[in-house]
């Protein structure tokens, strides 16, 4: 039987983080390595109550046996994703993923890992991103984008008139997706999209088209909005980034988000939100003519009562 996990380095909210472990404990997952970004003791007395949750708080001291605590978040992800690969192994495989993504496997995580050769040392799952809708809307909606190059710059135009040829299939957020690797690998490298192990980048590589990454990268106005100026500054919307769409004449996101300010300031802002991000059935429809429209049901605040019983709410 295939075992495995996530690894997650986190300073979400408590419902938030209790939210994500609640999504993969009932899809299978057999360990959850939580990493906490800041000392947090409700977090880590409700995490750790559950069997298959393993916590680590990374403050002064957890940095001081390991050297400086690295100044990029990036930075320290892949430390403790690291962590986790070189301790005894629990599991099979771990998905080095953030909080507010979400594996949505077709069938059986375990199965599908089963079916990976001997030498394959990582596996790719690619994203869909969730889009906001009305508060009563039972389903999570998500975009998803064509691998093809080409399709992919023709459905963004289409579906996303007004920006999508600054925008790599319409997507805000990584479209590499993340990788699932065999934790107990001697040496190996883990970073946020690819791992290394001494010359080779992702040795053995392998997708899993029967599972995509949900990622709820800006699932509401208030989310996005508190979040924006952290990415800009030093986040995915940073300046030294190159664009994402690969079309003539795109910009890098953090060009087209000060040429939106700079034009109309919150409030163009807010109108760029409502046609990229938000569920509006003219989006819904355009998305679901390519095929790009994805419909989940998920009820979160359901499942971490389940795994969870008596957690702190807030």
């Amino acid at each position: 039987m295939i075992r495995w996990g996530t690894v997650t380095t986190t300073n979400a909210p408590l419902p938030r983080i209790l939210e994500f472990a609640a999504w993969h404990l009932e899809q299978g997952a057999q360990r959850l390595y939580i990493y906490l970004d800041e000392a947090d003791p409700a977090a880590e007395a409700a995490l750790s109550a559950h069997p298959k949750v393993r916590v680590s708080t990374t403050d002064a001291a957890w940095w001081a046996k390991r050297g400086k605590r690295p100044e990029k978040h990036q930075a320290r992800q892949g430390r403790n994703a690291r962590h986790a690969n070189n301790r005894k192994p629990e599991v099979d495989w771990l998905a080095h993923i953030d909080v507010d993504e979400f594996l949505l496997p077709e069938r059986p995580l375990g199965e599908q890992l089963a079916g990976l050769p001997p030498d394959c040392l990582c596996a790719r799952v690619r994203p869909v991103e969730a889009l906001a809708a009305a508060p009563d809307q039972a389903e999570t909606l998500f975009k998803a984008f064509p691998l093809d190059q080409t399709a992919r710059q023709r459905a963004a135009e289409a579906c996303f008139p007004t920006w999508g040829r600054h925008l790599s299939g319409g997507f805000l957020s990584h479209v590499a997706g993340k990788l699932f690797f065999r934790p107990g690998t001697d040496g190996l490298d883990i970073r946020i999209h690819n791992v290394t192990l001494g010359d080779r980048t992702n040795p053995g590589e392998r997708p899993l088209p029967e599972t995509e990454l949900g990622h709820f990268h800006a699932a509401d106005w208030a989310h996005f909005l508190a979040a924006y100026r952290f990415r800009m500054a030093r986040g995915s919307y940073r300046a030294e980034l190159k664009p994402q769409a690969r079309g003539e004449g795109a910009v890098s996101l953090n060009a087209l988000f000060a040429m939106i300010e700079d034009a109309g300031g919150e409030e163009a802002l807010r109108a760029f939100y409502g046609e990229v991000c938000t569920a509006t059935p003219g989006l819904t429809q355009r998305l679901s003519d390519h095929g790009l429209l994805r419909r989940r049901t998920m009820n979160l605040p359901a499942l971490r009562a389940r795994h969870f019983p008596g957690a702190p709410e807030s």
